[in-house]
């Protein structure tokens, strides 16, 4: 017991001498509150974007082993850098930019399940189009079809949950779009 009260007792005054300042010193000056609505443009802070691109129709392509349509278009600003550290969105509509999906998407077209899906390299980004079936023949990827990159660079790793990445691949194309202050 005499143990219990000597911890209590030491507690009780480390409590106090913490709690207690002498001084709290001088508080700054305030600063001038900008006026109401004065709010700066959003920014796309360094994000590159493209317009909607029509690439060429698809050639046929084997990639690992699987057969399907592919086309690229030339992305220069896609650079190593990018690559290893920041984030790569292709987007696919049916013309128009009306009806967005992420690559990459997988649909029923031509009455077999298909995917078309982006593959980027230094400067360059692939479309690859494939059926899923050993069979060897490929669906369509017409030059009809519009693509949208978004790239974003790389920044510092984020140190706490709170100033943790966003995933932009979980986003929607319009989530994205609006973060970053994109026309649609």
């Amino acid at each position: 017991m005499k143990t219990f009260k000597s911890i209590f007792f030491i507690f009780l005054i480390s409590v106090s001498i913490i709690s207690c300042s002498s001084d709290d010193g001088t508080d700054g000056v305030n600063g001038i509150d900008g006026a109401p609505g004065a709010q700066g443009p959003a920014g796309t802070a360094n994000v590159i974007y493209s317009g909607w691109i029509n690439a060429p129709a698809g050639t046929p392509e084997t990639i690992d082993g699987t057969s399907g349509l592919s086309t690229s278009f030339a992305v220069p600003q896609l650079t190593a850098d990018i690559m290893a550290k920041g984030t790569i969105l292709v987007y696919m509509s049916f013309g128009s930019g009306v009806n967005v999906y992420t690559l990459p998407y997988t649909s029923t077209a031509g009455g077999y399940a298909n995917t078309i899906t982006a593959i980027a390299s230094l400067n360059t980004i692939k479309i690859f189009r494939f059926k899923h079936a050993a069979d060897g023949t490929t669906v369509g990827l017409p030059s009809t079809l519009t693509y949208r990159y978004i790239l974003i660079p790389g920044g510092a790793a984020a140190a706490t949950a709170k100033t943790a990445k966003l995933d932009y691949a979980k986003m929607s194309y319009e989530e994205v779009c609006a973060h970053f202050n994109i026309q649609p």
